[in-house]
C-alpha cells in the first residue's frame, strides 16, 4: 500500500463564496486557509497547492470580540528610521475593510512561496458586489458561527 500524493496537474479548483456579514474575523479567517490550502479535500498534500478560490464579500461587516476593535494594532517598519507605523483594528476597518481579512488569512498560511500562492487565490471585497459570477462560486456556510 502506498500514500497517495497529489499532483499539482491532477487538481481541480473550485470557487467559494464567504459573506463575512456578522462574522468573526478570526473564526472566518480559519475557514478560508482551510480551502485555500485544500484542507477540506482528500487528497490534501501539504507540500502541494490543492486548494480552491475564495471570494469574501462584506468585509466590511465582520466583526471581532471584546475590545479588540480598538485595542488590536496592526504594526509595521519601512526599515527607515522613523518608518514604524501601527493602525487599530476600527481604524483599519474604515480605510480598507479588505486588509484586515487579507491579514488574518496570510497569517495562517504557509510562511514561503507556497504559502504565497495559495493566498493568490483569495479575493476580498468590501461590498456584496464582485466580479466572480462567471466562475459561478459555491456559496460557503461558515460553522459554529452567528
Amino acid at each position: 500500500m502506498k500514500t497517495y500524493s497529489a499532483k499539482p496537474l491532477e487538481i481541480e479548483r473550485k470557487w467559494y463564496l464567504i459573506d463575512a456579514q456578522d462574522a468573526t474575523l478570526g473564526r472566518l479567517a480559519v475557514e478560508a486557509a482551510n480551502i485555500l490550502r485544500g484542507k477540506n479535500k482528500p487528497q490534501y498534500t501539504p507540500n502541494v497547492d490543492t486548494g480552491d478560490f475564495v471570494i469574501v464579500i462584506n468585509a466590511d461587516k465582520v466583526t471581532v470580540s471584546g475590545k479588540k476593535e480598538t485595542d488590536k494594532l496592526y504594526r509595521s517598519h519601512s526599515g527607515y528610521p522613523g518608518g514604524f507605523k501601527e493602525i487599530s483594528f476600527k481604524a483599519l476597518m474604515e480605510k480598507a475593510p479588505e486588509k484586515a481579512i487579507e491579514k488574518a488569512v496570510k497569517g495562517m498560511l504557509p510562511h514561503n512561496t507556497l504559502g504565497d500562492a495559495q493566498f493568490q487565490k483569495l479575493k476580498v471585497y468590501a461590498g456584496a458586489n464582485h466580479p466572480h459570477a462567471a466562475q459561478k462560486p459555491i456559496v460557503y456556510e461558515l460553522k459554529g458561527d452567528k
